[in-house]
């Protein structure tokens, strides 16, 4: 089944309230997982980062990156509350830590897994705690290539089983291992993504997916920032297998993903369209389905005289046809009646058999 992650992300605009409204409206369109972002920005953005084009347009353009993401940030006492109103809803809570403090944050509130932001994928010291967790971890992949995914997975590998002495030359080893291999097919899930916000269409280049379970042997998903619902509901008919999507109570909030976001009707058309999908999939056998049982009589053909045929006389291609319903010999047998004698006399339209 599709794991469908409502990204609530920091569209909360630091308001607790606000944080459970999300997490009503992400249970509510049948969500499995409502996510945040967990940070101490003091440690992990510098007072002189810029911000980008996007958070620009929708936000003070004065203040630096540093001052538009410290207004966001939640504490741990905050976030054990979210988790535990995530409970009382009947969804997951999920969140992405963006420094090493935060890993354990998430970690004691009892996450399932971790995800990993596109953002992280170089960062070693991150990747080596999240793996260290023994937790399984979800990985954005954007603004990266097949090499720095492949780097990413020798660390996480390392971590996972246990290593000690971190090094590149240690993160290639134990990727290389048979014992890595398997044990990152066990914990990781890839996920494709580009990070632009919105991401226009031309740039979404959703085959990635199948580019990375080809290259990797991992399962892939998908995180999505185009405006709309059409493109997860295309990465599920793809096969991802977890989807996440940004949300927010109203696109027109301050803030600096609210515009890139859906609004709640729009995040339940994309679960139920996701669902559809996923269902549509069905199973890869191809064998006649019971709903379509019924139709083999009505559009299939029989063998028939197409005029009439006496007893002793041959088949040929002039007095055999072929005509609906499809209740008596299939056509083809055709060529097994040619040159054969009639054991019967034949009216025009009847059945041969």
């Amino acid at each position: 089944m599709i794991y469908i992650i409502a990204e609530a992300g920091v569209n909360h605009n630091g308001s607790f309230e606000l944080a459970k409204k999300l997490i009503d409206v992400a249970a509510e369109a049948g969500a499995d997982a409502v996510k945040f972002q967990t940070f101490n920005t003091d440690i992990t953005i510098s007072r002189k980062a810029v911000k980008a084009n996007y958070q620009i347009s929708t936000t003070d353009a004065e203040e630096t990156q540093y001052d538009m993401v410290k207004k966001l940030e939640f504490s741990a006492e905050t976030f054990k509350k979210l988790a535990d109103y995530c409970k009382e809803k009947g969804i997951t809570f999920l969140s992405t830590p963006f420094d090493l403090p935060s890993v354990d944050v998430l970690k004691n509130l009892g996450v399932p897994m971790l995800k990993i932001s596109s953002g992280e994928v170089m960062n070693g010291p991150l990747i080596l705690k999240a793996a260290r967790t023994g937790l399984p971890v979800v990985l954005s992949t954007g603004i990266s290539t097949l090499a720095d995914v492949e780097q990413a997975l020798g660390i996480f590998a390392y971590g996972y089983l246990g290593g000690k002495n971190p090094s590149v030359a240690a993160f290639k080893e134990a990727y290389s291992s048979p014992e890595g291999q398997k044990i990152l097919k066990e914990k990781l899930t890839l996920l494709h993504c580009t990070t632009e916000y919105p991401c226009p269409l031309e740039d979404v280049n959703l085959s990635v997916m199948q580019t990375m379970h080809h290259a990797f042997g991992l399962q892939v998903g998908y995180s999505d920032h185009t405006a709309g619902i059409t493109v997860p509901i295309a990465a599920a008919a793809l096969g991802a297998t977890v989807i996440e999507k940004h949300f927010t109570l109203d696109k027109n909030m301050p803030g600096p993903d609210h515009t890139a976001s859906i609004e709640p009707h729009e995040l339940k058309a994309m679960v139920r369209g996701i669902r559809d999908a996923e269902k549509a999939l069905g199973n890869p056998i191809k064998v006649i389905t019971p709903s379509e049982q019924k139709n083999i009589v009505i559009a299939r053909k029989s063998l028939v005289a197409s005029k009439p045929i006496k007893k002793g006389e041959i088949f040929t291609e002039e007095n055999l046809g072929f005509m609906r319903p499809g209740s008596g010999t299939m056509p083809i047998y055709y060529w097994e009646y040619l040159g054969k004698t009639a054991a019967k006399d034949y009216e025009v339209e009847e059945m041969i058999g």
